[in-house]
């Protein structure tokens, strides 16, 4: 099962090894979506067999408080009980590829039973996916969210697929918390286990002329009296789009660095950083583009025990520079979404400027960008951009819904 870009529809695995060393939790998590929220499917099994939103007890675990399930949320899952979606994400091939690889290479890990949950009504398709590859005695699936499932025992990997666009887009990365929190053993395995945010201007004149400049001369009639309604239809809210690498004008800047086994809920609901680039070339500079890796690597501490529970729900530099996928089977893998690599359903987030700044070579390009949770609806994303070159100062402000 794969599970979709949804934070609290996160689909989650646990898995129970009867033999071997310490198995981690795999959690598939995923949440996205694409012009409102992408779907997520999460599975969640239970140790007893039972299928439904109940689910299975921690034991000796402290009470948590539990954020309460909002009519955003409940729309936010329907919308990831359209197979359309999970289709989408699985003939993702470089984001499906990456994630199997990952899988295989800790098989160890995450070999045995597994438990799955699922906020949305795909995991009654995903039930029936279990049964009909005759996995029952292996997979359990759960319908219901992250926050409301328990389970009885504590788990050895977590294997979640919960980047939105942007990254951070759809708040999804807060189920995996909470699951890392209730569930994870002491030197428990994360997959993905950190992710980085990337940002850098880019140059897109094509872009600009086909949703802009179209409207100059449109068939011998100046329409050019559209410009400004255009302008404003275009770019007001992100872009998601592919772009290349001769699109971009810099070497990116690190907007988030996320180490999912540290990691807070509080930390994400507003990140702000400041930018300084430096153009590489004389061009029009039409926005900034942003883009995500993430890494998956092994577990922060060495396993210490013969037991293994998996729970399956469905990073990088620092210094901008960008990492690959590695040949060598015990290095950790990366799964990119940079304009010069293969491209995924991810695309690039793209923010447009109404009117393009022109740009010399080796000129500065300074400024600040705030992306924070919408108090509206947490699973949108708020984004301030401030920004200076050429002694003109702007500000940009949109909401990705």
């Amino acid at each position: 099962m794969h599970s979709n870009p949804t934070h609290s529809n996160g689909y989650h695995h646990q898995q129970q090894q009867q033999s071997g060393g310490d198995r981690r939790p795999a959690m598939t998590h995923r949440e996205r979506v694409r012009r409102g929220p992408r779907g997520s499917s999460r599975l969640r099994e239970s140790r007893d067999g039972h299928d439904g939103a109940a689910g299975l007890r921690v034991s000796g675990q402290k009470q948590q408080q539990r954020p309460p399930c909002t009519d955003f949320d409940m729309a936010y899952f329907h919308s990831y009980a359209h197979v359309g979606i999970h289709e989408e994400m699985i003939k993702d091939r470089v984001r499906t590829d990456t994630y199997r690889a990952a899988i295989m290479q800790h098989q160890s890990s995450i070999a045995g039973k597994v438990y799955a949950v699922d906020a949305s009504e795909i995991a009654i398709q995903a039930n029936e996916v279990v049964k009909a590859n005759n996995l029952s005695d292996t997979v359990i699936v759960l319908h219901g969210r992250v926050e409301d499932v328990e389970i009885e025992e504590e788990v050895d990997v977590i294997i979640s697929e919960w980047m939105g666009y942007m990254l951070l887009y759809e708040s999804m990365l807060g189920s995996v918390i909470i699951a890392r929190d209730r569930w994870l053993k002491p030197g428990g395995l994360i997959l993905p286990s950190t992710a980085t945010l990337y940002m850098a201007p880019v140059t897109h004149p094509d872009r600009y002329s086909d949703s802009i400049d179209f409207w100059r001369n449109v068939y011998g009639i100046d329409m050019s009296a559209i410009m400004p309604l255009a302008k404003q239809c275009a770019f007001e809210e992100p872009c998601v789009e592919t772009i290349v690498g001769e699109n971009i004008l810099t070497w990116p800047h690190v907007v988030k660095h996320v180490d999912c086994y540290t990691v807070t809920i509080s930390e994400l609901e507003s990140v702000t950083t400041r930018f300084n680039f430096k153009s590489m070339m004389r061009a029009p500079l039409h926005g900034f583009a942003f883009w995500f890796d993430v890494e998956f690597s092994g577990p922060a501490i060495s396993p210490n025990n013969n037991q293994t529970t998996s729970l399956l729900t469905d990073t990088h530099p620092v210094d901008g520079s960008q990492r690959k996928k590695r040949t060598n089977p015990n290095e950790a893998l990366v799964l990119s979404t940079a304009p010069e690599d293969p491209p995924t359903h991810w695309q690039q987030t793209l923010i447009y400027f109404y009117d393009p700044i022109e740009v010399e070579q080796d000129q500065l390009i300074e400024g600040s960008v705030t992306l924070s949770q919408s108090k509206e609806n947490p699973r949108f994303m708020n984004i301030h951009l401030e920004y200076a070159s050429g002694g003109r100062s702007f500000v940009k402000e949109s909401v990705m819904r």
